[in-house]
């Protein structure tokens, strides 16, 4: 992905901040931007509640904006009157409407329960249970998902896991971070096996014969094999966490003896 990266000053936050934004060139999100502060020691912030609570009470952040790294007092007057408004509803005793409806909190990647599905007598559609439920999906929407790295509390980027070499994607364009986020999609979101493309068609034309339900990868079988491999895999890792463990709780042992220790020869 070509990405263009401009970097500037922050005069909203102390000196030595900047702010820098990141503009997609190409992919299915070219345009669109995304914005990252840095602190005067190279800290990175992607979010406006890690960079609060980085500096505490030493800079008010309530009417400032993440995205044009401004102090909008106008935005901070809108948000005292909206609580306003809600406390003089409750004061009322009147519902909040607001809140009387589903309302989605999250993007629609996983599927969400957020719309109240009344029958009607008279309305096919509503009373068709299939149809009220299944809903359209966009083909190729696992590629949205691509350039997206997992990190852990000090922003340091996860390794990414690699795929068995039996697992080949279907699809224009598609990686192993995609067939990724694919397959991880697809067992999180369906109860249903996971048998990947099984019509040939699909490989020729995915646009026309792509199965939605599956995610974007040849068919394949998990043979006896690949069970007991995978077996052998987890209890290695859970022999290692139990040394692990026993390591530390050593570790800890001996540091308490010799604290006790060192406490009586000050005693004494």
């Amino acid at each position: 992905m070509i990405m263009e990266r401009k970097r500037m000053d922050c005069p909203a936050l102390p000196p030595g901040w900047k702010k820098e934004e990141v503009i997609r060139k190409s992919g299915l999100s070219a345009g669109k931007s995304d914005v990252y502060y840095y602190s005067p020691t190279g800290k990175k912030f992607r979010s406006k509640p890690q960079l609060s609570r980085y500096l505490g009470n030493t800079v008010d952040l309530g009417c400032f904006d993440f995205r044009t790294g401004k102090m909008m007092p106008s935005k901070l007057q809108k948000n005292k009157q909206r609580l306003r408004n809600e406390n003089l509803s409750l004061s009322k005793g009147k519902p909040d409407l607001n809140t009387a409806l589903p309302i989605r909190q999250t993007a629609s990647i996983f599927k969400q329960p957020v719309t109240k599905v009344v029958n009607h007598p008279s309305n096919k559609v509503k009373t068709d249970l299939q149809r009220a439920t299944e809903q359209p999906r966009q083909l190729f929407w696992e590629k949205r998902l691509k350039g997206l790295r997992s990190s852990d509390v000090t922003q340091e980027v996860l390794r990414t896991m690699e795929l068995p070499k039996g697992l080949q994607s279907v699809g224009p364009d598609t990686t192993d971070e995609t067939l990724l986020s694919a397959i991880a999609s697809a067992l999180h979101m369906s109860s249903a096996p996971i048998t990947g493309q099984t019509s040939t068609a699909a490989e020729k034309n995915p646009a026309i014969w792509l199965n939605t339900s599956q995610p974007l990868c040849k068919a394949f079988i998990v043979t006896d094999e690949d069970i007991r491999e995978q077996e052998e895999k987890v209890h290695q890792a859970r022999k290692s966490l139990e040394e692990a463990l026993m390591a530390d709780s050593l570790a800890r042992a001996a540091e308490l003896t010799r604290d006790m220790a060192m406490e009586g020869k000050a005693s004494a």
